[in-house]
């Protein structure tokens, strides 16, 4: 049933999904707040960060958990297989990866590169966009954030759901939106806990990824990047970093391949293109990326692995 769920979910997004926005994960810090701010009216008491932490947590999961168990059965599973659906679609993404980049190029290209700036500063929260002073400086920031969002809210939430189902789905879900609280006011407590269940939920997708990078591109030069990181885990690593640079080792010649092609059909003008040209590669190689997972997906659920 895993593989046919996550078969679906891959056609509404890329199908039904594809030029529209997501579900609004406005409910989530709605309910956030409404906790954080009950506890506050009652009082200061001793780790109310934790108390707030485990309602954030619980509840949604234990309501997940008892409609699992309600419907278990029904309709020859049918129901069951629509709420894990369901689940994996809301953690999906709010806006599809090549929506994303497809915006993101146009408002570089028709409106400058103020606007394109001015659109990933609606899209993300980061810090980072202030030193951005130049096209390749601008480019290499939304590489950044295009491949760790799509990993987050797709590869990792494939793994998760394919190895223990949609309550670690959920799980994950809600460690992320609690990560981009980060920049509100949150408990140092809750912020670093929120870090380490990140962390240990990144550990082994990142690198099954960075494997896949290296069978979608260039092996040689990915899985050198790869070695070098492997066994390392702290709390400090820049987990979007890594994974770029694991990226740019697989398109290594690939994208350089593509622009040199378009040079030579007069496509390519400018150094927007070029930059252009680079996105839409690790683009592909995310999409590549994807259709490996489903190809060994699909082999384990043949076999019963």
């Amino acid at each position: 049933m895993n593989f046919l769920v996550v078969l679906v979910c891959l056609g509404i997004n890329y199908l039904w999904l594809k030029d529209v926005d997501r579900f609004d994960d406005g409910w989530f810090f709605k309910f956030r707040c409404k906790v954080e701010n009950r506890t506050q009216a009652e009082g200061e008491v001793s780790n109310s960060w934790l108390f707030n932490l485990l309602i954030i947590y619980l509840f949604p999961l234990s309501v997940l958990i008892a409609a699992l168990l309600v419907i278990d059965g029904v309709a020859f599973g049918a129901l069951t297989m629509i709420l894990h659906g369901i689940v994996l679609l809301v953690a999906f993404d709010r806006k599809q990866p090549g929506k994303l980049a497809r915006e993101f190029i146009a408002q570089w290209k028709e409106n400058g590169m103020e606007a394109a700036k001015g659109y990933l500063e609606h899209e993300f929260n980061s810090c980072e966009l202030a030193e951005v002073n130049n096209e390749k400086d601008l480019a290499s920031f939304f590489s950044k954030q295009l491949i760790h969002r799509s990993f987050e809210r797709m590869f990792v939430m494939f793994f998760w759901y394919v190895l223990a189902g949609p309550v670690l789905v959920a799980f994950s879900y809600i460690s992320y939106q609690l990560s981009d609280s980060h920049a509100e006011k949150q408990a140092a407590e809750t912020v670093n806990t929120v870090d380490v269940f990140i962390s240990v939920l990144e550990w082994i997708p990142l690198r099954l990824l960075a494997l896949t990078f290296s069978l979608a591109g260039n092996f040689e030069q990915c899985f050198e990047s790869l070695k070098r990181t492997f066994w390392e885990f702290s709390l400090a690593s820049n987990n979007g970093q890594l994974l770029y640079d694991y990226s740019q080792g697989a398109l290594k010649g690939i994208a350089a391949e593509i622009v040199e092609e378009n040079d030579l059909t007069q496509e390519c003008q400018s150094p927007i293109d070029k930059e252009a040209f680079r996105i839409r590669a690790l683009q592909a190689l995310l999409e590549r990326s994807q259709a490996i997972w489903l190809v060994i997906l699909g082999l384990i659920t043949i076999f019963g692995l």
